[in-house]
């Protein structure tokens, strides 16, 4: 798992010059999709994680495939699994997962985010975000350390 946090204060962030239509979910209560087009091309993920009111993010950038790999190799048009999800266009392309899905609630929607039941806790590495100009050196990346799934930078 790889995520990156984005914050109204953040010149890197979509909520930073205020609320907008295109970035409404991430003004809304924590626990929203918030997906968008990035380069024309891709969609990237994100989970709104603030109170309503405070334009607050995170942006899912890579996961673990552990189940439904078989249909992410065919959305993905590859059988190589370290590709499946290592990046936030590629994670959305495997989960299939598009702007018809922002703004839908995390907790009882069509995606949901499931908590694991075990007590252990990876150890994570914070790390300078990737892929942006603005606000890069914030150390707002977050990984499992030693993760193969983790975007290439």
């Amino acid at each position: 798992m790889e995520t990156e946090a984005y914050t109204e204060d953040d010149p890197a962030s979509h909520s930073f010059r205020g609320r907008t239509e295109r970035n409404r979910p991430m003004f809304e209560r924590g626990g929203l999709a918030y997906v968008y087009l990035i380069y024309g091309v891709h969609n990237c993920f994100n989970v709104t994680s603030g109170i309503t009111g405070r334009g607050e993010a995170v942006l899912i950038r890579a996961a673990a495939p552990l189940e439904g790999i078989e249909l992410m190799c065919a959305n993905r048009r590859t059988e190589k699994p370290e590709y499946l999800c290592s990046g936030p266009g590629r994670l959305c392309q495997a989960f299939g997962i598009d702007r018809r899905h922002n703004g839908l609630s995390l907790l009882d929607g069509e995606i949901q985010l499931l908590v694991p039941l075990h007590d252990r806790r990876p150890e994570i590495s914070t790390t300078k975000r990737i892929g942006i100009t603005r606000g890069a050196d914030r150390r707002r990346r977050f990984a499992v350390k030693g993760s193969r799934w983790v975007s290439r930078s």
